[in-house]
């Protein structure tokens, strides 16, 4: 016999999936926005331009795709921001 703690558990596991669902959902673009800026860092560092790489630089590939890491590439390539820190010293 289904008890009534029982079908509570179980619309509280859906709603849960649910929601869940929902945040993956969510996510999902600025996720693939991500891995396509971090595959354009990886063509940059192969092409011979370093670029540091931390949660600002995530962010701003994650919201704004390829033109955001062309952007963050463009900038550490004319010393503005983004480089990387053993070349950012001037004593070296």
């Amino acid at each position: 016999m289904v008890t009534g703690i029982e079908i509570a558990a179980l619309a509280l596991a859906v709603v849960f999936l649910l929601g869940a669902a929902r945040i993956v959902q969510a996510a999902r673009p600025l996720l693939i926005n991500a891995v396509v800026g971090l595959l354009v860092f990886l063509v940059a560092e192969w092409l011979g331009v370093g670029v540091q790489i931390d949660w600002l630089t995530l962010v701003i590939v994650a919201i704004g795709g390829l033109p955001g890491a062309v952007l963050v590439v463009l900038l550490s390539v004319l010393g503005v921001a983004f480089v990387p820190a053993i070349l950012a010293s001037p004593f070296v």
